[in-house]
């Protein structure tokens, strides 16, 4: 009889099944702990041989399957790394040997701000799945520091004790987006370790940032606290080297293109739908001192809002400029103008807030409260909400992202109201808006 044929399997080293767990507590430093191979691959293989025993070698035996495959777009292999929260340096596409130490710190590459949050979305809308061996189609690891290194443009994948090398620490009152903070466990790499690249401050207290991170089950952007959920005293800021200033875009009507602003313009990051921070505010600020006043039903505050982009987008429109010129989203000139007192100011009044519906004062419409919906009035239903005494419902927030946490929470409302079935369906009509508000 010939000797029985093995296929190897290389299932995914963080895998989360009762067996693993096990093995890599037990055997944290041994090689059978850290192994890439699944019990379960064990057993799938000692059953192949007693098969193709028994059938003998004139008869194919099925290959056994791999019970936990990782996902690996193209085919790329996983790493031969250690069982760690942030993986290991290696090279993109994963490492075909372990990566030399580097002796003399690496050039940074050039990147803007917006540049890096650009890029950081592109994982969050593909909802790229955590792992610490796979890498994706770009080359770079799927995990919290892969996912830093390709934001940032790296050569190649770094981990939680390489990423500073890049960058230069900084204070919490100089974060901006783009920048990253990154708590590095050095006792113990496994226990904790983890990088969040910072997209913008979510309240004037400086207490909730907008996080896009790498976790399970996969790359995700929401308000975290600052500094993070867990170990938050043992984050640390740090700016990449390689942050570039934005550069002046054109715009018509610039007298003089080349001329200074008091304050530089921040970078288009930091305006438009899911923008908070101190530059929202200052940009209302300067729109209502040009005439821009009658956008604003309160504020303007530090979260961008449509009134925002009606009084810009008036702004824009009172230099003359129309169409994709006029797009209420500030630009290079644009900030100029403002900041300098330059330019036309706005008259004949600005497009207000939407008209009162079905009688309600202040009531949107129902299509803003939908499944996608993604606005202001959102937050404000949710605001009071959590004031009417139905906070328990939100775990963050709430925020302008319509979430089951809002209709779970407009839907005990309405039960305390004494209705029931479809007029109960967790979506805000005139009258449950009416009452709310009342």
């Amino acid at each position: 009889m010939e000797t029985p044929v093995f296929e190897e399997f290389d299932p995914a080293s963080d895998c989360d099944c009762p067996g693993c767990v096990h093995w890599r507590r037990v055997l944290p430093h041994s090689r059978t702990g850290r192994g890439t191979a699944h019990p379960a691959s064990h057993r799938a293989l000692a059953l192949a041989a007693v098969a193709s025993a028994a059938l003998g070698a004139g008869q194919a035996v099925p290959a056994a399957a791999a019970p936990h495959a990782p996902h690996r777009p193209g085919g790329v292999p996983a790493g031969d790394g250690p069982d760690t929260p942030q993986g290991q340096r290696a090279p993109l596409h994963g490492p075909g040997g372990r990566p030399a130490p580097q002796s003399v710190a690496p050039q940074p590459t050039a990147i803007t701000r917006a540049e890096i949050i650009d890029r950081a979305k592109i994982w969050v809308a593909a909802k790229v799945p955590y792992s610490m061996s796979a890498y994706w189609s770009d080359g770079y690891r799927q995990d919290c520091s892969g996912y830093v290194s390709m934001a940032w443009k790296l050569p190649g994948n770094e981990w939680t004790g390489s990423l500073a090398q890049y960058a230069d620490r900084i204070t919490k009152e100089e974060l901006q987006p783009g920048d990253i903070l990154l708590f590095h466990n050095a006792a113990s790499p496994t226990s904790g370790s983890h990088v969040t690249i910072f997209g913008g401050w979510t309240d004037e207290a400086h207490t909730t940032y907008t996080a896009y991170e790498q976790t399970r089950p996969h790359t995700r952007r929401q308000p975290t606290p600052y500094a993070y959920w867990s170990d938050s005293d043992r984050y640390i800021p740090y700016r990449y080297k390689g942050v570039a200033a934005e550069e002046p875009a054109p715009e018509p009507g610039s007298g003089n293109p080349g001329a200074p602003a008091v304050t530089p313009f921040p970078g288009a990051a930091y305006f438009g739908p899911g923008a908070s921070n101190e530059y929202v505010t200052r940009l209302g600020r300067l729109l209502v001192a040009r005439g821009a006043q009658g956008a604003y039903a309160s504020g303007p505050g530090p979260r961008w809002t449509d009134a925002d982009r009606r009084a810009t987008r008036a702004f824009q429109r009172a230099q003359g400029w129309t169409g994709a010129d006029a797009d209420g989203l500030p630009g290079p000139l644009t900030w100029e103008l403002l900041v300098t007192g330059k330019g036309k100011d706005v008259e004949g009044g600005v497009e207000g807030p939407p008209p009162a519906s079905h009688g309600v004062p202040g009531y949107p419409g129902r299509a803003m409260f939908r499944p996608g919906a993604d606005n202001a009035y959102v937050t404000r239903l949710g605001q009071q909400l959590v004031r009417k005494g139905y906070g328990r419902f939100y775990a963050v927030g709430p925020g302008p992202r319509w979430t089951e946490a809002d209709r779970r929470a407009v839907e005990a409302f309405q039960r305390t109201q004494g209705w029931r079935g479809g007029a109960a369906d967790g979506y805000p009509g005139p009258e449950t808006w009416r009452r709310l508000f009342s």
